[in-house]
């Protein structure tokens, strides 16, 4: 299986430095319902639809869910199998580094004040302003989400030409942002309510009420299952989980294998 290299960005362009010996991907993006998984803990949903255009060799899988559910432990799984995971949050970082239209626009909508002593917006700073004025969170969401959109577009785009037959982009709001039509398949993450409850009070520090309210600020697991193609109970245990993204990671592989063998078949003929 391949290793990439990162480019000094934390979620760059990462560059092939071997061939893939067991994976690729058929030659168009996957536009098809799943067959339903068949597995304890893995809930098949069916909510597939035609996402994106063009054509690409890769698989585009949407990671998210809710705070606290586990999806970055498990876009770090797909990325020890190889996968190459674009994580949105750090994209959020560059969207408004010094320099950027994005980073003007903040400073005129929220003042000199969000600026940290480095010139960089300082994220405190302006979480303070947005999380519990809701028309202050759209202003700034309207500036973000367009730009992070463009810049995954982008490094999903050059990693499909680069020949990466999976990539994972690992997105908290990949639903509320409509990042919807930049994968072909949506994994959403669940943990039971009370089970995140648990992780934001022992793991974040948070008070019972605290948890409670962001718990409470975000989408239900109801409203992202309309909207997954697969669901991954993480309310178990690390084991229970890792089985799985086994298996997933086993079904993206037989869904390129005939790809892989028609190929092969091509090239030798």
């Amino acid at each position: 299986m391949a290793r990439y290299a990162n480019d000094g960005k934390g979620v760059g362009v990462r560059h092939v430095l071997n061939e893939y010996s067991s994976l690729t991907r058929p030659r168009a993006p996957l536009r098809m319902r799943m067959s339903p998984v068949c597995k304890p803990g893995v809930l098949f949903i069916g909510a597939a639809q035609a996402r994106g255009s063009g054509a690409s060799d890769m698989i585009a899988v949407g990671l998210t869910g809710g705070i606290a559910s586990g999806k970055s432990e498990i876009a770090a799984m797909l990325a020890a199998k190889g996968a190459a995971v674009i994580y949105a949050d750090q994209i959020g970082h560059e969207a408004y580094r010094r320099g950027t239209d994005e980073y003007l626009q903040i400073v005129a909508a929220f003042g000199a004040e969000v600026i940290g002593e480095d010139g960089e917006i300082d994220r405190r700073r302006l979480g303070e302003k947005v999380f519990n004025d809701a028309e202050a969170r759209q202003r700034l969401q309207a500036i973000v989400w367009p730009a992070m959109r463009r810049m995954m577009e982008e490094r999903l785009a050059t990693l499909g030409r680069h020949g990466v037959p999976v990539a994972v982009l690992e997105a908290a709001v990949l639903i509320e942002a409509d990042w919807l039509p930049l994968v072909d398949e949506v994994w959403v993450v669940e943990a039971p309510p009370e089970v995140a409850r648990r992780r934001l009070v022992a793991y974040k520090g948070l008070s019972a009420a605290e948890a409670e309210a962001r718990l409470a600020a975000q989408l239900s697991n109801e409203e992202r299952r309309r909207h997954a193609d697969l669901v991954i109970d993480n309310g178990g245990s690390l084991e229970d989980t890792r089985r799985q993204v086994d298996r997933l990671w086993e079904g993206l592989k037989e869904r390129a294998a005939p790809v892989a063998s028609s190929r092969s078949e091509d090239s030798s003929g």
